[in-house]
């Protein structure tokens, strides 16, 4: 089901700054007035995956609020019979904890696919309601998932 939920340009130009410019290693996006997905903060090509989740989890001192994420993992990775490389992914993580209200998960739920649908070209979709699915560990295992050995 669609919220009727749209997304923003600024989102849309943030996603090609991180895509095609490597100018930002994640982005954060939230749901504005119950109508539009708009960025919230950006971190640069410096930040760690654990800044992300501070920012991702924790609104204003509050960690019971839904948030959708970006992030342009890193990760070292090597086929079979090659040296070992470093392998890039970006990933969309869809964050709404268990204790968060149920109204917000809802919105953030169905709003999912609109966000998917605007960012061409992510190449994970990840939902997460605990750390333990958000943990740097578990989206490397779904990233990995998807490579060739």
């Amino acid at each position: 089901m669609a919220s009727g939920v749209t997304v923003t340009d600024a989102c849309k130009q943030v996603f090609e700054k991180i895509k095609t410019k490597k100018d930002y290693r994640y982005v954060v996006f939230y749901i504005k007035d119950e109508k539009f997905i708009d960025v919230e903060s950006t971190g640069d090509r410096e930040s760690s995956y654990e800044s992300f989740l501070e920012k991702l989890k924790i609104v204003n001192g509050a960690e019971k609020e839904c948030r959708y994420g970006l992030f342009d993992f890193e990760y070292t990775h090597q086929c079979q019979g090659t040296q070992e490389g470093k392998k890039e992914k970006l990933f969309l993580m869809s964050w709404c904890p268990d204790d968060a209200k149920v109204k917000k998960k809802m919105l953030y739920s169905s709003s999912f696919d609109a966000l998917k649908k605007a960012l061409v070209g992510v190449a994970k979709y990840i939902q997460a309601t605990d750390h333990s699915e958000a943990s740097p560990e578990a989206v490397e295992e779904k990233l990995r998932s998807t490579d060739r050995m």
